[in-house]
């Protein structure tokens, strides 16, 4: 199965317009990337909302100024973007709750790759960025 992801022109325009976005898999280990670019998109005016079950609601209060969530269904506003931090295997559900939660955009970082999830996040009107990172594009696109 072949996937490709959007244009550059659409990619640079998710990020020129910051919204809310959820990071799935956000860790509070200031080592890891996936607070690194949650804390970018937050200096980049996104909304950043940490999704991780592991945390407490607390747990990235003094990074991203908003409570932690244990899965994308429990986050009570709407979110425009989600940000995948989880191996490939979840993706699918993953991609799934982003369908349900409403999300326009599903962006799976590097290394984070179902075709098939991808697919079906399509078909369901999303626009997928796959295996690409946030902070490398911002790097290249601006």
């Amino acid at each position: 199965m072949e996937f490709s992801n959007p244009p550059d022109t659409e990619i640079r325009e998710i990020l020129a317009h910051p919204a809310t976005v959820a990071v799935v898999g956000c860790s509070d280990n200031p080592a890891r990337d996936s607070l690194r670019i949650a804390i970018l998109l937050r200096r980049k005016g996104f909304r950043v909302i940490p999704v991780n079950p592991q945390l407490k609601p607390d747990a990235l209060m003094d990074a991203l100024a908003e409570r932690c969530y244990p899965d994308l269904a429990s986050i009570p506003d709407p979110v425009q973007m989600v940000d995948v931090f989880r191996r490939s295997e979840y993706l699918p559900e993953i991609a799934e709750a982003a369908v349900a939660k409403g999300a326009r955009v599903l962006w799976c970082q590097l290394g984070v790759i179902d075709v098939k999830a991808a697919k079906r996040a399509r078909a369901a009107g999303m626009m997928v960025v796959m295996d690409r990172c946030p902070a490398i594009e911002y790097a290249r696109l601006f």
